[in-house]
């Protein structure tokens, strides 16, 4: 299955002699890092490539490469040196889009990452250095798909999901099956993105940590919203709430803790939005802005962006155009497809605004970008 499975994603013919060397995770994800290094091979985001990262995955894969021969040594130190690595890389991209820097990720995932995978290690340390890699592939697909690469961003979650677990490591697939589940949203692929979101949601139940119930279940809430199911959107908005609600403030060690108050504010309220709760939409963008801050230049101005679209559908046309305006003021310098897109949303909107000072000021601002 898994193997048929990488056939299917990469386009490949893996019958015959080279069958081993391509069926794990491992050497599959590395494919994917060379062909985006190398930018030989389109990938193009379907449904069917997230529903088959859904199959079991491969218990034995840790198993099969700790305790070999391996060209170095590899410790807890160099899984130390991946986490530092894409948090630094992560922090980078958090501010300025994913458009910057990704091209380092791939390189030190496919040289770097690939030497120590290929090395020697424990059981222990291979379970620790996996998770790191998925750690990073996720993260690589989170750049990609800011960047507009939607094809290759699948590619790196599949990967993340199934390298997270294989090292049993439920946040982290949780997490993984979170991006692709969003992804499939915006694509417009929605039974899919339901049916990730119940798998991310399911996994995240074995969890403790509240950041990461409130995440995944606002997941499927979005999901659910996005399929008409409002019953089920507003049963996990409201334990979703109580989640974070109990979860502190500061940002802990694990992936999902870093899920901010602000973050969950700025998605619950585009999910009450969905559902045309305006007015509740409206106060948790506020609530995400003025509270809980949102440090960040790209993610204040995509909530700058979505919060003038809902202040125009209440009917408050000035202050939507203050609101962009200040949306284009902090999006500048900004490489990400979520800005452009806030672009485009309100170019295309302009023209159904009645004429003045501020949507004339607010659209010449929009061209000079161009």
């Amino acid at each position: 299955m898994w193997l048929s499975f990488i056939e299917q994603v990469l386009h490949l013919d893996l019958s015959g002699d080279n069958e081993a060397q391509f069926a794990d995770t491992v050497t599959s994800v590395m494919l994917v890092g060379g062909a985006d290094v190398d930018r030989r091979q389109f990938f193009a985001a379907s449904a069917a490539v997230g529903l088959a990262a859904l199959d079991l995955p491969d218990a034995e894969a840790v198993t099969r490469r700790a305790n070999r021969h391996g060209p170095v040594a590899v410790g807890m130190g160099e899984v130390a040196a991946v986490r530092t690595m894409t948090t630094t890389l992560g922090d980078a991209a958090s501010e300025l889009g994913g458009g910057h820097a990704r091209h380092l990720a791939v390189r030190y995932l496919t040289v770097d990452v690939k030497r120590w995978l290929d090395g020697r290690y424990t059981e222990k340390t291979g379970r620790e250095l996996f998770a790191a890699t998925s750690e990073l592939g996720h993260l690589i697909g989170w750049m990609a798909r800011d960047e507009g690469n939607q094809g290759l961003s699948q590619q790196y979650n599949v990967h993340s999901f199934r390298l997270a677990a294989e090292a049993g490591e439920n946040e982290l697939a949780a997490t993984a099956l979170r991006g692709m589940a969003d992804q499939a949203i915006d694509l417009g692929h929605v039974a899919t993105a339901v049916r990730l979101a119940e798998a991310c949601e399911q996994r995240g139940r074995k969890l403790s940590n509240p950041k990461a119930l409130a995440y995944y279940r606002n997941t499927l809430a979005r999901a659910t919203a996005a399929d008409g199911d409002r019953t089920t959107a507003a049963r996990m908005l409201t334990s979703s709430q109580a989640a974070i609600e109990h979860a502190p403030a500061r940002p802990g060690q694990s992936w999902a803790s870093h899920y901010s108050h602000g973050r969950w504010a700025h998605e619950s309220g585009m999910i009450h939005a969905k559902l045309g709760d305006y007015a509740a939409a409206e106060e948790l963008l506020h609530l995400a802005m003025e509270i809980h801050g949102l440090d960040r230049k790209r993610t204040r101005a995509i909530v700058l962006a979505d919060l003038g679209q809902v202040q125009l559908k209440r009917g408050d046309t000035e202050t939507a155009l203050a609101t962009w305006n200040d949306f284009l003021t902090c999006a500048d310098g900004v490489q990400s497809v979520r800005i452009n897109d806030g672009l485009t949303n309100i170019a295309a909107r302009l023209p159904g605004i009645p004429d003045s000072p501020a949507a004339q000021q607010l659209g010449e601002r929009i061209a000079a970008r161009a």
